[in-house]
């Protein structure tokens, strides 16, 4: 019998997956985080007029009265507009990672599909009189866009030993994908019309679809992949997919998947016990996993906010210097793509020595500590970034811009690839959502902060980026508690003498505080 994730076993060959992989990446990098290059759309909406009633010529208290432009609330209507859908990225990750663990990625799919078609579909037809528009609009297309990406991360599940790479690498093209809507900038300034792209990007859904129907599961990708395992519509007639499989073996044989790919009752009393999802959330595994990512998230959402002033004050005033650093910035975000697979390699570097990854709860085990390095790196590299922030040199702002999307790069696909391995996959939607959902919670800390750096510290952040250098430590215990956690299954393992009976994911829930 072939490996069980191995890339050239099962039904699905190679060409399949790999046009899956390929069709999944471009999907993500060019649709799935748009909203995250929304300075690049905010001047072509300022150019046509958008909320441009909203500025009011105010004067000056002099002699002469001059006439000055205020459109302050102008800025602040495409502030707001972006808030709400960045904040309706992370937050409503929680229900569609619930829909999409409970009715499978088709449905999921196409939820995502008609949220993201009817968000352009509402910025095409959108006018100046009609900016409101802009709300439900961007955020449609930033919960469209995240239900996507939960639906594509399942596909590392197709390469085994590449599985964490591939998660990393999908996220990190969410991270690229701001590119868009730089492109969309770059065409309106040569003439083409913001309508037009839009509902280019609209029809663009067909092929949405075409990859739903023909290039993703019904329900989800199971890890391992159990022998001959096959997705997608093919032919007519039933596709050979993992229910065919389960229908066609014998009586009594023990399947290799990892866990059902949706809860029903054990067939006789050996079945391991499912780990129930309240289990997993009272955890310190992802309590503490939830405290790593909300802190370093914190810590980049207020580089963002605070990135102009902080540009303004150190060069001071200089505007060009200011527009050649801001540009820098906005270059350094486009590599998203190609630092993520680094941490994947780190994640999975126990899987291409010469020795084989160990099957069962040992192979589990090695997976989870493999993740305790991942997760210290992370952390390092954004307390690096956070003193570089914090160094109030201008040249120095080049380095931060490095470290700052590595460190990106790196928190956001080890979030999923590590609530892929620490937790069983039935779940992984719920709290991937769940995790995300509550960081969001946490990111709104930076209002506040982000008031007192315009206000009481007069544009300048330095004290505020000091005190976040100790806020991100703290996000070291996470690891630490990974790390525990390992050697407690450790020593269950050698105590037992043999490999427990669950499967790999569930073989003993996440440790539940006292």
């Amino acid at each position: 019998m072939p490996q069980a994730g191995d890339m050239a076993g099962g039904g699905a060959g190679v060409a399949k997956r790999l046009g899956t992989l390929i069709s999944g990446l471009l999907e993500c990098g060019a649709f799935c985080g748009i909203i995250f290059g929304w300075a690049s759309l905010v001047f072509v909406l300022k150019d046509l007029g958008y909320f441009g009633d909203l500025c009011q010529p105010s004067a000056t208290p002099s002699p002469n009265m001059t006439v000055l432009p205020g459109c302050s609330q102008q800025d602040e209507q495409f502030s707001l507009v972006f808030t709400i859908g960045s904040f309706m990225n992370n937050f409503m990750t929680f229900p569609m990672g619930f829909i999409f663990d409970r009715f499978g990625t088709a449905v999921a799919r196409l939820i995502a599909i008609s949220l993201y078609t009817g968000g352009t579909l509402l910025v095409a037809f959108s006018t100046p009189e009609l900016a409101v528009l802009l709300f439900p609009a961007m955020s449609m297309l930033s919960v469209g866009g995240i239900l996507l990406i939960l639906t594509n991360m399942q596909v590392g599940n197709l390469f085994g030993k590449y599985r964490s790479i591939i998660i990393t690498l999908y996220n990190g093209a969410f991270d690229s994908s701001s590119a868009i809507f730089l492109i969309i900038k770059v065409l309106y300034e040569h003439g083409l019309s913001l309508r037009t792209m839009f509902l280019f990007l609209a029809a663009c859904s067909a092929w949405h679809l075409l990859r739903t129907l023909f290039l993703m599961p019904r329900t989800r990708i199971p890890y391992p992949l159990p022998p001959d395992y096959d997705y997608g519509l093919r032919c007519p007639g039933r596709s050979r997919s993992y229910r065919t499989y389960e229908e066609k073996r014998p009586p009594g044989e023990a399947g290799p998947e990892e866990t059902p790919l949706e809860p029903r009752e054990p067939r006789g009393g050996g079945a391991p016990p499912v780990v129930p999802f309240g289990s997993c959330v009272r955890s310190r595994l992802f309590a503490w996993h939830v405290a790593w990512l909300s802190l370093m998230q914190l810590r980049h959402y207020l580089f963002i906010g605070t990135l102009n002033p902080l540009l303004h004050h150190l060069a001071r005033g200089d505007t060009h210097l200011v527009s050649t650093y801001t540009n820098a910035f906005a270059f350094t975000q486009l590599c998203g793509v190609l630092c993520a697979p680094w941490n994947g390699l780190i994640l999975d570097r126990h899987k291409r020595g010469k020795t084989p990854r160990p099957e069962g709860p040992r192979g589990a085990l090695a997976d989870l500590r493999a993740c305790v390095l991942s997760l210290a790196v992370t952390v390092t590299q954004c307390v690096l970034f956070s003193v570089c922030a914090a160094v109030p040199v201008l040249p120095v702002q080049f380095v931060t811009f490095a470290l700052q999307v590595l460190s990106r790069s790196f928190l956001y696909g080890g979030n999923a690839a590590f609530l892929a391995i620490a937790f069983p996959p039935q779940h992984f939607g719920k709290l991937y959502g769940l995790a995300m959902a509550l960081s969001a919670l946490v990111a709104l800390l930076q209002y506040p902060c982000v008031a007192l750096v315009r206000g009481p510290l007069h544009g300048d952040p330095f004290y505020v980026n000091v005190g976040l250098i100790a806020v991100v430590l703290v996000a070291f215990v996470s690891p630490v508690v990974v790390a525990r956690e390992c050697r407690r299954r450790a020593e269950e393992l050698g105590a037992a003498g043999t490999p427990l009976a669950a499967p790999p994911a569930a073989e003993a829930p996440p440790e539940v505080p006292d």
